[in-house]
């Protein structure tokens, strides 16, 4: 119509098109997930397993294994049966590994099929009990190896002892509190030496073998026993035995922090263990090579003996290799008991976490804390009684 202004129709305009919602930004105050690094491949756990059974108790034990068998063969026996009961008891752990794929060991199973108060009392325990005097024998064995070449002509002091025992448990608390990729570095290196040190003493048996030094190894001599064992005599071998094998359940500790851990853990333990019953063996026939079952007793040192039997001006390297494997144990076992409590992301009051590595650092210092006070107090008393593991 003339002199109308027509306007215009919307129907064919399109629609603005609507603002973009805002993306939910984090809500401040509101607490993320923390979770471990996957750091820990095959190699890494199967020196974790290695190095915590190898610890002080191969080069020790052997005397209290045959002072209980009677005889040269019945004590390999034993040696081996340790080596097969340690494999059951692994292939166990490996199972419960994979179906509850939780770091913590014993306390995250526990807590799992038994409830919250079980697994309070089992950890707390642990901490307070296990873990801190199972440190102070272990760093008090490491002081007493490294100071016996500087004291070659009587006992190292108790204060240089304990001293050097808080200065192992402090520089491997914060390693551990600070890199979970240098604790594992620490535990391969060491691993190795111990492996090293025991492929020393394995050689020097063989060489003596096909020397034709192993008179105490032939079948007649083997299994003339100078005391028949009675039950309680074979229990309290084996139990001697299965001592030395201790820390075979340490990888199931930090289950989380492995990669692929439902493949990696039970090859782990499907590498390890067989070595490590092959080492021990193998280690013991080269100590019946160069002793007699009546030196092997009257010896508070096996290894040292050996070393001064058979390396002459090298027979120093064994207490260094004692220290050494013991240095190895306590990285072991700190790096493996920080891991047996709450993780950050369920307990954030029990552990401190470090910003850049999410270590339990605070669960590590506290539980190496009362070493220290064990370390103190009982200098003198580890040294009568002698080192274990």
């Amino acid at each position: 119509m003339a002199g109308h202004t027509q306007q215009p129709s919307g129907r064919g305009n399109p629609r603005p098109a609507p603002s973009p919602s805002p993306v939910p930004g984090p809500v401040p105050g509101a607490s993320e997930r923390v979770a471990l690094k996957k750091e820990i491949g095959l190699l890494s756990a199967c020196t974790i397993i290695i190095g915590n059974i190898i610890g002080s108790g191969i080069f020790i034990s052997p005397k209290g294994v045959l002072e209980h068998s009677g005889s040269v063969g019945l004590a390999l026996f034993v040696w081996v049966l340790g080596g097969g009961v340690t494999a059951l008891g692994s292939l166990c752990y490996a199972e419960l590994g994979v179906a509850i794929p939780k770091s913590g060991g014993d306390y995250a199973y526990v807590t799992e099929i038994f409830g919250g108060l079980a697994g309070f009392l089992l950890l707390w325990s642990a901490v307070l009990i296990m873990y801190p005097t199972s440190l102070a024998v272990i760093s008090m064995t490491f002081s007493n190896y490294v100071l016996q070449p500087v004291f070659p002509n009587c006992i190292p002091p108790t204060a240089a002892s304990r001293v050097l025992s808080m200065a192992c448990l402090m520089l491997l608390t914060w390693v551990n509190s600070s890199s979970v990729r240098w604790a594992t570095r620490i535990q391969d290196m060491f691993t190795g030496g111990k492996l090293l040190a025991l492929s020393l003493i394995i050689g020097v048996g063989l060489l003596q073998i096909f020397q034709g030094h192993f008179e105490e190894l032939r079948p007649s001599n083997a299994f003339a026993f100078w005391m028949m064992p009675s039950v309680g005599h074979l229990a309290l071998a084996f139990l001697q035995g299965s001592f030395a094998f201790s820390g075979w359940n340490f990888l199931n500790y930090v289950t989380e922090e492995m990669v692929d851990a439902r493949k990696n853990l039970p090859r782990a333990i499907f590498i390890s263990i067989p070595l490590v019953t092959f080492v021990y063996t193998f280690t013991n026939i080269a100590y019946f090579t160069a002793m007699s079952p009546q030196e092997l007793l009257s010896s508070n040192a096996v290894a040292v003996t050996f070393g001064e039997k058979l390396l002459g001006y090298f027979s120093w390297v064994m207490p260094v290799s004692v220290a050494l494997s013991t240095f190895g144990g306590i990285n072991g076992y700190l790096f493996t008991y920080s891991s047996a409590g709450p993780q950050p992301s369920s307990c954030s009051w029990a552990t401190h976490t470090h910003s850049s590595t999410t270590c339990p650092s605070s669960t590590t210092s506290a539980m190496a804390s009362p070493s220290w006070a064990c370390c103190c107090c009982a200098g003198g008393g580890l040294r009568s009684t002698g080192p274990s593991r």
